[in-house]
């Protein structure tokens, strides 16, 4: 069997996770990729026994670093790199029956789409279109896959290893999905940052009507090497905010997965600029190209680094928003580094500990522009969030108070850095659209 841990000393700070194998009936494992200082992980036999294929990163400390995949000889012990010249990061894979192909998910341009890649020389292929496959299993002669989007959450379909019309098997939630109303979404792009282009997603509210204007909620994914994508979730779910009469924006802004590594690495070291710059242009290039959005009645909201950014929007770009929702956001860099349980994070995103490099972490914190804070903002925590601590909300909200903005703070007792309880999460959403109601007056839902 063959299995990954973390091979270093020092979780907080090391990302290097290392292939084992050792005899089912115990033994003492051997290590297969000491050589690899940067993660190694989901191992997986190939049918005949004589490979394993796994993913690696290159970059020892960076968490969002692309996950290629590697094929090692067994008898051999060789390694090959099968797609380490493929600008996409394997989220997961499986082998082919024949141990001719791989069948991989990555993230790319706001979908998550499946590949099959060839053993011997690591082309891909899509075999799916948009949306996200959250899950596949390899049959014989078909794959059978989850796929979720922005308006439906996931049923089971079947493929041939080639692609062509999936076939739906299930409608699992047909019953529950047939008694409620979902809004149109669509993809758009603009000219972001140094005019590269950028890709969002909007999404309209039900009963949609062309001659009326809706409020916006314009929602900031965390990560922030992450994506608001083609997908469904019960978290931050833009149907959710459609429903209640807001047409939803979301984009996703230089750092974003998905859009190729030299667009996730952008991020790094300059978290308040090339995105906030993304954010402005992309909220500008939906009003401009969708005239219902009502651009004058809008709510900013994000969590972990969208509770960063909005933390930083209230001091950088404080006369444009109705109100803001901070989520498990980032108020103080230099004491967050100090309290969180991914110290290789922030040494990666600032070029070392705190410290020792001083000068990135003070360089766009928000806790430096309090002064310029006045929009009504709603803060949320968690108490047992560990990679974000309850600390910085709490700060947020006393910097709120203080200085007599309009606030309120809902805190979870049970919740870590994500709302994952089903009654929390309706008291999220319920907290969340009051506080935009009273600031924003959106249509009925």
């Amino acid at each position: 069997m063959a299995f990954s841990v973390r091979a270093a000393a020092g979780e907080a700070w090391s990302t290097n996770f290392d292939v084992y194998i050792v005899a089912a009936d115990g033994g003492i494992p051997r290590n297969l990729t000491a050589d690899n200082p940067a993660l190694d992980g989901l191992p997986v036999f190939s049918p005949d026994g004589t490979q394993l294929a796994y993913v690696a990163m290159d970059r020892p400390g960076f968490e969002a670093d692309r996950q290629h995949l590697v094929l090692l000889n067994l008898k051999s012990g060789v390694k090959r790199p099968l797609t380490q010249t493929w600008d996409r990061s394997i989220a997961s894979f499986a082998w082919a029956r024949d141990g001719k192909t791989l069948f991989a998910t990555t993230d790319h341009l706001g979908q998550r789409p499946l590949w099959a890649i060839d053993a011997a020389t690591g082309r891909a292929s899509a075999i799916t279109g948009a949306g996200e496959v959250e899950g596949f299993s390899v049959g014989s002669r078909k794959i059978f896959y989850a796929s979720s989007n922005l308006g439906s959450p996931a049923d089971l379909y079947a493929v041939g290893f080639s692609g062509g019309e999936p076939k739906q098997l299930t409608r699992v939630n047909q019953a529950a999905l047939a008694q409620r109303k979902f809004g149109d979404y669509e993809q758009f792009s603009f000219n972001g940052w140094n005019g590269e282009n950028v890709f969002g997603y909007v999404v309209k509210p039900p009963d949609f009507k062309r001659d009326q204007k809706y409020p916006v909620a314009f929602l900031i994914h965390g990560g922030p090497q992450g994506s608001f994508a083609n997908a469904w979730s019960w978290r931050w779910n833009a149907e959710a905010f459609a429903g209640a009469g807001y047409g939803v924006v979301m984009v996703d802004f230089h750092g974003s997965a998905g859009y190729g590594q030299a667009f996730t690495d952008s991020i790094s070291g300059d978290w308040g600029g090339k995105p906030l710059e993304d954010l402005k242009l992309g909220l500008a290039a939906a009003l401009k190209e969708y005239s219902w959005l009502d651009g004058d009645q809008v709510c900013a909201l994000g969590g972990s680094y969208g509770g960063y950014m909005i933390n930083w929007i209230a001091g950088q770009w404080p006369d444009r928003f109705k109100c803001l929702v901070s989520h498990d956001g980032i108020f103080d860099n230099r004491t967050m580094y100090y309290s969180t349980d991914e110290l290789w994070f922030p040494e990666w995103e600032y070029g070392g500990p705190e410290y020792r490099t001083p000068a990135p972490y003070a360089k766009q914190n928000p806790v430096d522009y309090v002064n310029k804070w006045k929009t009504p903002t709603l803060v949320i925590h968690g108490q047992q969030d560990y990679r974000v601590p309850d600390s910085q909300g709490l700060a947020v909200f006393t910097a709120l108070q203080r200085q007599g903005i309009a606030s309120e703070l809902l805190y979870f007792p049970s919740e870590n850095h994500w709302v994952l309880k089903p009654a929390d999460s309706i008291e999220w959403y319920d907290t969340v659209l009051a506080w935009m109601q009273r600031w924003i007056h959106a249509p009925p839902p």
